[in-house]
């Protein structure tokens, strides 16, 4: 595997593996309408554009095995760990933790003292493991359906 700088030519790859790892992974967590709410098949074509202009504008690190895309992560100047997906067979084997290792390198070289993230119920305990306090449950809601997430925050000083 390799860590490399995101290009614009990764991101329907990289929209793609959002919905599937949405729809698999974290289906032990949500249901079936919270997953659909979430991201749902037919709106990934419109996505393509506004996740291009937003990894193109932040730090964004793709995970690659033979040129695959098996993780991708991205983090704000201001310090929010936007989005952190790793595809669904490649869990468990430590994609997740060199992305965000490298996330917060980045960040302690822009003197940023605090990451914020909002995790999933899903990517709560990796986050928890990493140091992550929660600061707060969040109920967002998508197609009228409430989903459930978590505000937290990592000082890194």
């Amino acid at each position: 595997m390799k860590v490399v700088k995101y290009k614009e030519t990764d991101t329907e790859e990289i929209i793609n593996l959002f919905y599937e790892t949405v729809h698999t992974v974290n289906v032990k967590d949500y249901s079936s309408l919270e997953l659909y709410a979430w991201v749902s098949f037919d709106e990934l074509q419109s996505k393509v554009e506004s996740w291009k202009e937003s990894l193109s504008r932040n730090i964004t690190f793709v995970a690659k095995n033979k040129d695959k895309i098996v993780g991708f992560s991205d983090l704000t100047y201001r310090g929010h760990l936007d989005r952190l997906y790793v595809h669904k067979h490649y869990q468990r084997q430590r994609i997740a933790t060199t992305l965000v290792n490298l996330i917060e390198s980045e960040a302690r070289k822009l003197d940023l003292v605090c990451l914020d993230t909002y995790a999933s119920i899903t990517a709560k305990p990796f986050f928890e493991h990493r140091g992550y306090q929660v600061v707060c449950p969040q109920s967002v809601v998508r197609k009228g359906v409430s989903l459930i997430n978590f505000k937290m925050t990592k000082n890194l000083k």
